[in-house]
């Protein structure tokens, strides 16, 4: 039979260090690849901002399925449907943007779980598993009832209210991790564009400390080297650190930089 692979969740449980994490934000299998050949913990597939849809998702995860690295599935909403979609897919680990309450929380955990037994924790995945990539086509012994252990729900505080809520959000039952999202933050806090702003700066620290309070572990966004370190030092679990994009649109313009600049400088004597 088919053996899964680990979770986000496994993942944390046995690190011994911080776990770091590049995005797939172009939505390309090749781009995908490549990072997760990299050597970077985490790769994280952006279906909420990037021109990703169903497809686009099962190729990218097939493309990564080789490399040891936990691939991570952002779904555009709290849609349940969604959830249940990517899930089918093969996704193991996916994360809810948006999640501002413990309502919103609990409800993504039940969208990603089957219904239990009677009595047992709430569900309200769909159950199509044997047609599905999520349990090998029926070749992962047991997947139903174990569906569980193969699947890890991070939900995304991006909002003030989401900061202000960010202990009950991580207590929830089912959520297995918390990531911030600096960028929206400062957009709810009044500050677009300025994630570096001292108050969403301390917003994002306060986020920190709640969930490490409640026992979770929580990662940031953090392309900036200083921003890296201090969430770090202050004991994030895993920093996601650059994307397919940025690592092409900086990389091409130092590229070209380079050889203009110096032709430029040469021509001026």
């Amino acid at each position: 039979m088919t053996a899964l692979k680990p979770t986000l969740r496994d993942a944390l449980a046995g690190a011994d260090r911080a776990l770091v994490g590049l995005w797939n934000a172009s939505g390309s299998p090749i781009a995908a690849e490549l990072m997760a050949g990299s050597g970077a913990d985490l790769l994280l597939v952006d279906g909420e901002h990037g021109p990703i849809e169903l497809r686009d998702i099962l190729q990218i995860l097939q493309a990564a399925e080789a490399y040891p690295v936990t691939t991570i599935v952002r779904i555009p909403w709290n849609d349940p449907v969604r959830i249940k979609q990517v899930l089918d897919l093969g996704a193991q680990n996916i994360v809810v943007p948006m999640v501002s309450s413990a309502a919103d929380a609990e409800a993504a955990v039940r969208a990603a779980r089957y219904p239990g037994a009677a009595g047992e924790r709430a569900g309200s995945r769909g159950i199509g598993s044997a047609l599905a990539r999520s349990a090998r086509w029926g070749r992962a012994a047991g997947y139903v009832g174990d569906a569980d252990r193969h699947v890890s729900v991070v939900v995304q505080i991006e909002t003030a209210d989401a900061v202000a809520n960010a202990a009950e959000i991580a207590a929830v039952d089912g959520v297995d991790a918390v990531f911030i999202g600096p960028a929206d933050l400062a957009g709810s806090m009044g500050f677009p564009g300025s994630p570096g702003a001292p108050e969403v700066v301390a917003a994002v620290d306060a986020a920190i400390d709640a969930v490490r309070g409640a026992g979770k572990p929580v990662g940031v966004n953090a392309f900036a080297e200083a921003d890296q370190d201090r969430v770090l030092a202050r004991g994030a679990a895993f920093v996601f650190v650059s994307a397919d994009v940025t690592l092409m649109a900086r990389g091409s313009e130092a590229a070209v930089a380079r050889i203009r600049d110096t032709r430029a400088a040469a021509d001026s004597y």
